[in-house]
């Protein structure tokens, strides 16, 4: 027990668990699925559906934090990458030409890769500190994607496109399929290949790997390009499931909500260590938060509010220090004979 109980993933799946009872005492309806037209329908399967742009969006921005880096510009190439599909879907004569979807993926994952190797280089090359060189992208990208739209919701008339973020696959969402594959391609390159124990040599100190033979701005430019594929696909799969593209709201907000999974998943922003199985469940805690905090009516302009509050309780429960000063506090109240013996052991 005690080795479970020390476990990184122990306390990401009490919170979830207690999460998710608490919506079943609220809405005894909450874990009904049902079929219909050969799609699963559900509250479970709704946080699966919506919290995958998430889910990649964290995976991506895990692997980053393992560098003792930061990506700020994840919503915006989510944004760009939604912009650029829609526009070119736009454009086509037949928006439902497989073709014409193919090279609409091709070039926002492509742009995509650019913007991620625009960060790294600023980074690995520059020398420019993470969160300045990602912060230029967040702000220039959202403009960029509001002049890809021209400051208009694109919409787009696509059926083979919608499927990305709103079909479904043997009964399952799509989306929940390509977030597996990602997971996947991401699990085997850093727990199969070198590449993982390299992600962390340099999150942990990046002088010592260079010394050990590392390339750590090759190391650095990877993790940066792999984030941003993570945030295009995202974009896509935002942007397929409600047919259109905003580049002003596309994406909002979702770097801070990654990092949020990222450290709820237990990977220190300080580098080094990272799980990304954490990561994901911490995407779900945040994806099941927001559809609680909407089940139980809480007003649209306090929302935010409530989720920083119910954040921050959960980032102190997994506080090792947090927990050790409640349980000292809480025995020498109850036994002050203790308290020396406490002191002692800790």
């Amino acid at each position: 027990m005690g080795k479970l109980y020390k476990h990184h993933l122990f306390w990401p799946l009490c919170i979830l668990a207690a999460l998710l009872l608490f919506n079943l005492l609220y809405s005894p309806d909450f874990f009904s699925i049902t079929m219909h037209d050969g799609h699963l329908y559900g509250s479970l399967i709704d946080i699966l559906n919506f919290g995958a742009p998430l889910i990649l969006v964290a995976i991506g921005m895990t692997l980053v934090v393992a560098t003792k880096g930061i990506d700020l510009s994840v919503g915006s190439i989510v944004a760009i990458s939604g912009a650029l599909a829609c526009l070119t879907i736009s454009k086509g004569t037949d928006q439902n030409a497989l073709g014409l979807i193919v090279i609409s993926i091709l070039l926002a994952v492509g742009l995509s890769v650019l913007l991620g190797a625009w960060n790294g280089l600023l980074v690995s090359v520059a020398g420019i500190q993470p969160i300045i060189a990602t912060l230029i992208l967040m702000v220039a990208g959202r403009g960029i994607a509001q002049l890809v739209t021209g400051g208009q919701i694109i919409t787009v008339s696509s059926s083979k496109y919608s499927y990305i973020g709103s079909g479904a696959l043997a009964t399952l969402p799509f989306s929940i399929f390509v977030v597996v594959l990602m997971l996947v391609v991401a699990l085997l390159l850093t727990r199969k290949t070198s590449l993982g124990l390299f992600i962390e040599s340099v999150g942990c100190n990046p002088t010592a790997s260079l010394m050990a033979g590392i390339r750590a701005n090759w190391v650095i430019l990877s993790v940066y390009v792999f984030c941003g594929v993570c945030a295009g696909i995202a974009g896509l799969l935002l942007s397929s499931n409600v047919s259109s593209a905003d580049g002003n709201n596309a994406g909002l907000w979702y770097e801070l909500d990654a990092i949020l999974a990222v450290v709820i998943g237990g990977t220190s922003l300080n580098g080094g260590r990272f799980y990304l199985t954490g990561t994901v469940i911490g995407a779900l805690i945040i994806q099941t938060l927001t559809t609680t905090i909407y089940m139980i009516g809480v007003p649209p302009e306090i929302t935010l509010v409530v989720k920083s509050f119910v954040v921050l309780a959960v980032c102190l429960i997994q506080s090792d220090s947090f927990r050790a000063a409640i349980f000292y506090r809480w025995k020498t109240r109850h036994y002050p004979g203790e308290k020396e013996s406490i002191r002692h052991v800790s």
